[in-house]
């Protein structure tokens, strides 16, 4: 299994439009970031989580032929904003396949009711086939079991993944002792840690450390950056032994 980061920034990236932070005008490519998401590949599969508003250009800059799937974690713009830009998976592949919570799918078809027409389909749009997801209720993507990790992002419910010896939770503050205890055994974990202050609704590096310590995974990444954490090399230098800030097009192999 060959796990890539696509984007690794929180909602705004890095740069920040206008900011003149010292982050935001780094010119180390490792603290430029898009908005979140990962690719899962393996055998023949490709799946993401999450199409943020950046989707296009991390398909493009990794070269990204076919996709099988995209699991959402919530319905934040940017985590759902790229959804149009699955058009040529679609025109090429047909309808493609999305997991998520029933709330986001209703939030989905809110915001992107062209996708989810079933009459007088305007003939671009593409679709999409929908499954549900449900705590405590794996599902198969390709030939492999996914199974939903609940978290929360403030009082937002929330779904990570665990994907063979794999695990991603993005936007979480709290996650409860059983869900917790899904993860246990993973190889490797990835988790958001926003920056060094404490925030109401993500873990910052503080908390995200300590989950790390709890489940104790062989390796683990940090993600959901934002330019408050600081320079990528000075925040890197700084973390334990096998923990790592994850940076964008950054490839790992389980």
């Amino acid at each position: 299994m060959k796990i890539t980061f696509l984007g690794t920034g929180t909602s705004q990236g890095i740069p920040v439009i206008g900011s003149e932070h010292p982050v935001c005008l780094s010119t180390d490519p490792k603290d430029k970031r898009l908005r979140v998401s990962v690719l899962i590949s393996w055998e023949n599969h490709n799946f993401v989580i999450d199409c943020g508003p950046d989707f296009r250009q991390q398909m493009l800059t990794n070269n990204i032929q076919k996709l099988d799937g995209i699991l959402f974690t919530h319905e934040h713009a940017d985590h759902t904003a790229g959804i149009d830009d699955i058009r040529p998976f679609f025109f090429r592949q047909g309808d493609i396949p999305i997991y998520a919570h029933r709330r986001v799918i209703d939030s989905l078809k809110h915001r992107f009711d062209y996708i989810f027409a079933d009459e007088n389909r305007y003939p671009g749009a593409p679709a999409v086939k929908v499954q549900e997801v449900k705590n405590n209720e794996p599902f198969g993507i390709g030939d492999l079991l996914a199974i939903p990790i609940e978290a929360h992002h403030n009082r937002l419910q929330v779904f990570g993944y665990r994907v063979g010896d794999f695990a991603y939770l993005t936007d979480v503050k709290t996650i409860e002792q059983a869900e917790i205890d899904k993860l246990k055994g993973v190889k490797v974990l990835c988790v958001n840690a926003l920056r060094k202050e404490h925030h109401h609704s993500h873990f910052n590096l503080d908390e995200a450390l300590a989950f790390v310590k709890e489940v104790k995974p062989h390796k683990a990444y940090f993600t959901h950056i934002s330019h408050m954490l600081g320079f990528h090399a000075d925040v890197e230098r700084d973390l334990p032994k096998d923990v790592h800030l994850a940076y964008d097009n950054l490839s790992i192999e389980l």
